[in-house]
């Protein structure tokens, strides 16, 4: 039995190869190199991702000046609420299809594929209508200084009817990576980033858009960099192109990718949260506040990407390896990532804490001392507990590679009630640093429960396939 799927297995891997698929099965060879070459295009894609903001942000804050620079930061806690909605969404609606994928089930990773299409269309619109009508209560909601609110108000619109285009490009992206294909998002993430500096300069120094040239020339650029990957998936990918019946809505398919998708984007949302809660905060301590806090989470979002590009990798590679119930080899998966997100997040904190003073540079040219002790204090209380920031990705999405989508959810409560209470005692004493502690506090008690999950689930899941096994065997 066990030596005729392995006939099959090496089958598929040849018809795979044969046909000039442009994906990378993970069920097969070196954790540790099939990690590590799948997570390097995701790193540069996600690092260009981040360009889009990066560029925002400092023409904004060098053409526009620091109220401005302070409204889109004033935005950043409400976005990432949204955002990071869609982005667990998406995500969580291709999970299945990697499972399929590691199947070797073709016509399952069309079905799914298909279905993951309108799931999308028909929830993006919902969230677009809400977002947009809820926007000004929540900025007036998070105390939002009145010198920036309308700046705030202008640039948050613009982005939300750009929801879509987001959307679209997570979809399209989370599509290529479920079938092991990190490389596309990566060119077209390249070429969407120039296009935006192109369009920021076009609409803000020429036009003179001010902040809404900002927001509108994101929303472009990330509408392009997901028809780039749509263009591929249709050129190259034969197994991707879809036929009218894998989009009829079917209630079994359908039911997988939402019950990962909603929980997923829940935990996004709930971290989300958190952050609002940090931003309401800082928002009563004054507009330079808010626009350091900015630049140092923009720093940092830079400077993080390669936690990210781990997590997204381990959901591809868990879900593959779970679509064979390879349990072992998930394990083996998520023992290499630890040890390499341990020395990515020393050599990470080195490198943001001894630059901070050139990337304040980068962003503002007013206030330059006061803004470098704020991004600097930041940086001192956070860049310590990378490790565990670290560890939330790798667990968090193997988990939820495996169909997994409850416990990560859990995990963004811890994250959410610490965060907030940190939040909380920050306002009580007025005190930034207090504030600063928000998220390095969130991350260490996450972590510890992610693991703690983590090990409790793969024990559980190892006895149920052994149950099932011995009762195929007898």
């Amino acid at each position: 039995m066990r030596i005729g799927y392995h006939i099959c297995e090496e089958n598929y891997i040849i018809h795979m190869l044969g046909r000039k698929y442009m994906t990378s099965n993970m069920t097969t060879g070196s954790p540790r190199k099939l990690i590590g070459k799948f997570i390097v295009p995701l790193i540069i894609g996600n690092i260009f991702q981040q360009l889009y903001n990066w560029v925002d942000t400092v023409i904004v804050g060098h053409y526009v000046g620091i109220e401005a620079l302070a409204a889109v930061g004033a935005c950043g806690s409400i976005m990432f609420l949204v955002f990071g909605f869609v982005m667990g969404l998406t995500t969580g609606f291709t999970v299945p299809l990697a499972q399929k994928f590691g199947a070797g089930d073709e016509e399952g990773v069309r079905k799914n594929a298909g279905n993951a299409l309108i799931l999308s269309l028909i929830f993006m619109t919902i969230i677009t209508a809400v977002s947009l009508l809820t926007a000004r209560g929540l900025l007036k909601l998070m105390n939002t200084p009145s010198d920036i609110f309308e700046y705030s108000y202008s640039y948050l619109t613009i982005i939300y009817w750009g929801i879509l285009c987001a959307a679209f490009y997570n979809l399209m992206a989370s599509i290529l990576r479920a079938i092991g294909n990190s490389n596309v998002p990566l060119y077209s993430l390249v070429l969407s980033a120039l296009l935006n500096i192109v369009l920021d300069l076009l609409f803000i120094l020429k036009l003179g858009m001010g902040v809404a040239g900002a927001a509108l020339a994101t929303d472009i650029a990330q509408g392009i960099s997901g028809f780039v990957c749509l263009i591929y998936i249709y050129k190259e990918i034969k197994m991707l192109r879809l036929h009218k019946e894998d989009f009829d809505l079917n209630g079994w398919i359908c039911g997988n990718p939402v019950r990962i998708g909603i929980p997923m984007a829940f935990q996004f949302s709930i971290t989300a949260i958190g952050t609002i809660i940090v931003q309401a905060v800082l928002n009563t301590m004054g507009s330079l506040v808010i626009a350091s806090y900015t630049v140092a989470g923009k720093i940092e979002a830079l400077a993080t990407q390669p936690y990210s590009a781990m997590g997204m990798t381990m959901a591809t590679y868990s879900g593959q390896n779970w679509g064979r119930h390879d349990t072992r080899r998930i394990r083996k998966g998520v023992k290499s990532s630890v040890i390499m997100s341990t020395i990515f997040s020393i050599v990470i904190a080195v490198i943001v804490y001894t630059t901070v003073p050139v990337m304040v540079r980068l962003f503002v040219d007013e206030n330059i001392a006061q803004v470098t002790e704020y991004v600097r204090i930041y940086m001192i209380l956070t860049t310590t507990f990378y490790v565990p920031l670290g560890l939330i990705f790798i667990f968090r999405n193997t988990l939820q590679g495996m169909g997994i989508s409850l416990t990560p959810m859990l995990g963004g409560i811890v994250e959410l009630v610490t965060r907030s209470v940190a939040a909380i005692i920050g306002s009580v004493y007025a005190s930034y640093k207090i504030v600063c502690c928000a998220n390095p506090a969130a991350w260490l008690t996450a972590a510890v429960f992610l693991v703690a999950a983590y090990l409790v689930q793969m024990k559980h899941v190892e006895e149920k396939l052994a149950v099932e096994a011995g009762r195929e065997a007898g």
